[in-house]
This record gives C-alpha cells, structure tokens and sequence, in this order.
C-alpha cells in the first residue's frame, strides 16, 4: 500500500513539475521568460515552449496587438492667438521590442500606456501652441497630427528606446472650454441674425423696386392703351361723321328724319317717361305732322 502511494504522489510530483516547466505562448503575445529577475528568453513565435520550473525561470505574456490609447486629460490648450481649446485624440500603437519595453517602460501595456499618454499631450500641446484655431479646423489638421506623430516618435526611439511603434496619431474633435462655448455660440447666433436680417432687407427692398417697376409699367401700359384707344375711337368717329355726312348730305330731309327718330328713342327711353308737349307747334313732332299730311 506504501509503495502505491509512494508511487502516485511520485507521479503527481513529476506531472507538477513538468507543467510548471511546459507554456504556451498564444499568437497575439510576447513569452518573456526571466531567469533570478533577468530577460532569459523573448518568444515571438506561438507554440508549446519549455523553460525551468521556478523559482529558477519564470515567463509572463505582453499583448503583441495593435492598440488604440484614447485621451482622457480635459485640461485646455492654448492656440497661437491664446484661445482655449479642448481636443479629444487616440493613437494606435504596439510593444516590437519587448526587453526594451521591459527595461525602460514596465512589465504591462498600463505601463506603456500612461508614458505614452503624457507625450502625446506634451506634443499636442507644442503644436497647436504654433497653430490658430482656424489652422486647427482646416486642411493643416492633417500636417499637425504628422507634427505630432513625429515627435512622438522621436521620444520613444530616443536614447534609451521604449520599444515601441507609433503607428497613427489622430485628432477626433476640437472645442473651445465649455466656459466660452456658450459665448461663442452668442456671437454666432448674432451674427446669423444679422445676416438674416441683411437678406430680409434686400429682398424687401428689392421687392419694392419690383413691385414699383411693375407699377409704373402697368400705368405705361394702360397710358399707351387709352391713348391708342382714344386715337382709334377719335379715327372711327371721324370716319363716321364722314359717313354721317356723305350719306345725309344725298337726302338732308332723310337726314332730319332719322335724326328726330333718335331723339325720339332717347326721349322715350322708358315706360314711366312723361312729355308734355303742344303738337301743332312743337318742333319735336314736325316729322309726324309732315307724314300726317302726306
């Protein structure tokens, strides 16, 4: 019985000891194995690795992926003309050397992570103090954020390397300090109240000058049409005095006749019309007297 747990504790013995000395290092990490505190071995490659069983190599992991560190500072930097600006920006980046990293940077990507986030700020903050909010908003966003990968760069690979990649530097939003946003949202606010205002009095005003060319246009027209209608009237009442006159001057007493019928029919013009008159001596029935005789 002895020799049996002799030998099952001698088995879970060597199962301990060769699982401490056997690791896998996963495709998106670093292996790192330390011998008494030192760098022994960097492992790139994924794969089933061996190393001693501790306390005499120990391994741990470094994530190998691309990663994003977004900004989290709120603090305002100041533009060229001394504006307070916001800006809110990532960068993309990876660990490519990891002993370096480990020497000079720290054991985790936090590490990495927070010395990174205060280079990136220093360098924002030196060139937008180089550049105007309008520079910030246009086409030279792009030449900043190259400025600012640069330099970065510059930092990390400087005399002692971080072992690190910058791979983008990236601008997401720029804003004024919330304690004159509101101020500046005023000043815009009047000035497109203004401009509105502008172009309701132009187009007032040029409605009315519409309107008044459309006014005196119509009198002009209506002008020109009286008085091409009085030219055409006073022509017809011409001719027909002329016609008047040529046919009455064949036959005058036809002429005269027809004449006191018309005086008659405008005389008479309705049932409730009276006249009195003396028909022996009135001019008025002279044509009835003269066809009363005949």
């Amino acid at each position: 019985m002895n020799r049996v747990g002799f030998f099952a504790s001698s088995v879970f013995a060597l199962l301990a000891l060769a699982s401490s000395m056997l690791f896998v290092v996963d495709q998106r990490q670093f292996g790192i194995v330390y011998a008494l505190g030192q760098i022994k071995e960097v492992i790139t490659e994924p794969g089933l690795n061996f190393k001693l069983p501790p306390p005499f190599q120990n391994v741990t992991y470094i994530d190998k992926r691309l990663l994003t560190l977004d900004s989290t500072d709120t603090e305002p930097m100041l533009t060229a003309e001394k504006q307070r600006v916001v800006i809110d920006w990532y960068v993309r980046w990876r660990i490519s050397e990891p002993s370096e990293y480990i020497r000079n940077v720290g054991l985790d990507e936090n590490a990495g992570a927070m010395q990174l986030n205060r280079v990136v700020r220093n360098a924002f903050q030196e060139e937008i103090n180089k550049r105007t909010v309008k520079e910030l908003l246009s086409a030279k966003r792009e030449q900043l954020m190259a400025d600012v990968k640069r330099e970065v760069l510059e930092s990390v690979r400087g005399a002692k390397p971080w072992g690190v990649d910058v791979v983008d530097v990236r601008i997401t939003r720029v804003d004024y300090v919330e304690s004159i946003t509101e101020s500046v949202y005023r000043r815009m606010e009047a000035e497109r109240k203004r401009v509105a205002n502008e172009l309701r009095s132009t187009g007032a005003a040029e409605g009315e000058k519409i309107r008044a060319d459309a006014d005196r246009q119509r009198e002009v027209t209506i002008a020109n049409a009286y008085r091409d209608a009085q030219k055409v009237k006073g022509e017809g009442d011409a001719e027909a005095a002329r016609i008047y006159a040529e046919a009455f001057g064949r036959d005058p007493q036809f002429a005269q006749f027809y004449r006191s019928l018309d005086a008659y029919k405008a005389s008479f013009n309705k049932k409730s019309d009276v006249l009195l008159l003396d028909p022996s001596s009135s001019e008025f029935f002279k044509a009835f007297r003269s066809a009363g005789g005949k």
